[in-house]
C-alpha cells in the first residue's frame, strides 16, 4: 500500500502536466470540461497543437457550446478584405471578427457540425436561422460550402441559396456571376449569382435604400435594404 502511495506521489506532477496540455478543439470541448464556464473569449486549437486561436464561445444560446466564427455588432472592424485575411482570420474575438476559413475547414473536417445564425435589428427585435448540417471543403476546392437542414427561427432562409458555392473575395473571384460579387456587394461570402445573405457586407445603420444589397443583410427577414445591428454565425458538434 505504501509503495502505491509513493508511486502516485511521484506520478502526480506528470499527471498534472498531461492535464494541462489537453487543448480544446472548439467551444464544446471547453463546455464539457467545465459546464459552468460563462460565455466569453477562449483559446482553441482547431488545426493542431501549434494553431492557437481566440474565439468567442456562446455558452447560453439554445443549449450553449457554440463556437462563433463570424460576428458583427458595431461596425468597428472592416470586413471588405482580401483572400489571405479571410483565410487566416481577422478582428478581435472580444468584438467583431472572422475566425478564418482554414480554421473553419479543419473544425468541420474533424466533426459534424450544426449552424446557428443569430441576428438583431436596430429596433431590438431578434431572430435566428438554424441549419442541422454545416461544413466547408479545403482551400483546393475553394472552401466550398455545404449547408442543409434549415429550421426557421423567424429570420427565414437566406443561406440555402449559397449552398455548394465557393468563397469569393474582391481579389479571388469564385462565384457564378459574370463579374465579382464581392466587389458588387462590398463583402466576401459563398456567393452564387450573387447573394441573398451578405453578413460580411458594409456595416450600415438599419434601413437605407441608397445602395441596395451592400449592407449586413439577411433579406428573408428584413429585406435587401436593411443592414442589421448584429449577426453572428456559430457552430457546435451535432449530438
Amino acid at each position: 500500500m505504501k509503495l502505491v502511495s509513493v508511486v502516485l506521489v511521484l506520478l502526480a506532477p506528470l499527471l498534472t502536466s498531461c492535464q494541462k496540455v489537453i487543448r480544446p478543439v472548439d467551444c464544446s470541448d471547453i463546455y464539457h470540461n467545465d459546464n459552468s464556464q460563462p460565455s466569453g473569449v477562449y483559446t482553441i486549437y482547431p488545426i493542431g497543437a501549434t494553431s492557437a486561436v481566440q474565439v468567442y464561445c456562446d455558452m447560453v444560446s439554445k443549449g450553449g457550446r457554440w463556437t462563433v466564427f463570424q460576428r458583427r455588432m458595431d461596425g468597428t472592424v472592416t470586413f471588405y478584405r482580401g483572400w489571405d485575411r479571410y483565410k487566416t482570420g481577422f478582428g478581435s474575438a472580444a468584438g467583431e471578427y472572422w475566425l478564418g476559413l482554414e480554421s473553419l475547414y479543419h473544425l468541420t473536417l474533424k466533426r459534424k457540425y450544426e449552424l446557428l445564425v443569430d441576428m438583431e435589428d436596430f429596433g431590438g427585435n431578434k431572430a435566428f436561422a438554424h441549419y442541422s448540417s454545416f461544413s466547408i471543403d479545403p482551400e483546393s476546392s475553394g472552401y466550398k460550402l455545404s449547408v442543409s437542414g434549415f429550421t426557421n427561427g423567424g429570420a427565414g432562409d437566406s443561406l440555402s441559396y449559397h449552398n455548394g458555392q465557393k468563397f469569393t473575395t474582391f481579389d479571388k473571384d469564385q462565384d457564378l456571376y459574370s463579374g465579382n460579387c464581392a466587389k458588387l456587394t462590398l463583402g466576401a461570402f459563398w456567393y452564387n449569382i450573387c447573394n441573398i445573405a451578405n453578413p460580411n457586407g458594409v456595416y450600415r445603420w438599419g434601413a437605407d435604400s441608397t445602395v441596395q444589397g451592400v449592407g449586413v443583410d439577411w433579406p428573408t427577414w428584413k429585406g435587401f435594404n436593411y443592414s442589421l445591428k448584429s449577426i453572428s454565425m456559430k457552430i457546435r458538434p451535432v449530438q
